[in-house]
């Protein structure tokens, strides 16, 4: 019976989103080597959707499981309700064990299609769970809930994913590089297919201790921001956006440790950013997008003010 109604899903899926998608294995023997997916692995996902939901001012429950479906690690972010956690581990199974993100279920929920979907066990067709890709093979999955919506329950997943999807320090996210046996520092290479997915959806590609990279990708204006400790370097690759540094923060709140949001800036001065275009923002200066037509998509390179420090 489930074997009918597993080959009934997939006529019914169509397509599956590239990111989602395995490619199939050639056999050269009885065996087939596959990568799996580690503790340090899980921890590495669980922290990057960490970060974006501080960013954010989100909460959130990160489950992250294997591509079995089996639980590896699991954080719920302060304020979060506690049968989060039981959602987005089911999330995190259901994208895993069916290979795909789990906003493709919900859809064909809402559109009508629930007859398959409630007769398979331990299911859950909600947006927010996404798997993890390394090499074409998903290893595991990870799903999120509890977050300020549902879109940003997968935004959330999507980071986290992410982390692993593209190279990551030999110290791990948040790690400064490692040198080699001569004391030279490691250079860390970032493919262009990673980052193309990672421009996507809007992903860090790279993190340590003294700065960040961000492939960011908005598709709409965003909150009032202040960064007390980093100092944002923009540079604008595709669309244009009125971009207004300076000012007052309107309904200032404090969103995460030394990060302030707002719904808008009061007095301050306006630009248009085009592609091409580089612009600086200390650290402590009040900046919005106000207004974007995109997509709009920009590196950001994130240098943290405390790091600093003379030769």
């Amino acid at each position: 019976m489930k074997i009918l109604l597993l080959a009934a899903l997939a006529a019914l899926s169509g397509a599956a989103p590239a990111a989602a998608q395995v490619p199939p294995a050639t056999l050269p023997g009885p065996t087939l080597e596959r990568k799996s997916l580690t503790l340090e692995g899980a921890r590495r996902v669980i922290a990057a959707a960490g970060q974006f939901a501080r960013r954010n001012g989100a909460g959130g429950v990160i489950a992250v499981v294997d591509e079995g479906g089996n639980l590896v690690g699991l954080e719920r972010l302060d304020g979060t309700f506690p049968a989060g956690a039981k959602v987005s581990i089911g999330k995190a199974r259901t994208a895993a064990l069916f290979r795909r993100p789990t906003s493709f279920f919900e859809k064909v929920v809402n559109e009508g299609r629930t007859v398959v979907m409630v007769a398979l066990d331990d299911f859950t067709p909600l947006q927010g769970g996404v798997p993890i890709v390394v090499d074409g093979q998903v290893v595991g999955a990870v799903g999120v809930s509890g977050a300020k919506s549902a879109a940003q329950d997968e935004e959330m997943a999507n980071a986290g994913a992410a982390a692993l999807s593209t190279p990551v320090p030999a110290g791990g996210s948040g790690a400064t590089s490692a040198g080699n046996a001569d004391g030279v520092p490691q250079i860390d290479f970032l493919g262009g297919d990673a980052v193309a997915a990672a421009f996507a959806k809007g992903a860090p590609l790279f993190e340590n201790e003294e700065y960040e990279v961000h492939a960011s990708r908005r598709d709409a204006a965003g909150a009032a921001e202040i960064h007390l400790r980093d100092t944002d370097i923009i540079h604008v690759l595709e669309g244009s956006a009125t971009f207004v540094t300076g000012g007052r923060v309107v309904d200032a709140r404090e969103s995460a440790p030394d990060e302030v949001r707002g719904s808008r800036i009061a007095d301050g001065e306006s630009r248009t950013l085009r592609a091409g275009d580089v612009i600086i923002v200390p650290a402590g200066v009040p900046h919005w997008f106000q207004e974007v037509k995109g997509p709009l998509t920009y590196y950001v390179v994130k240098v943290t003010r405390a790091t600093r420090a003379c030769p």
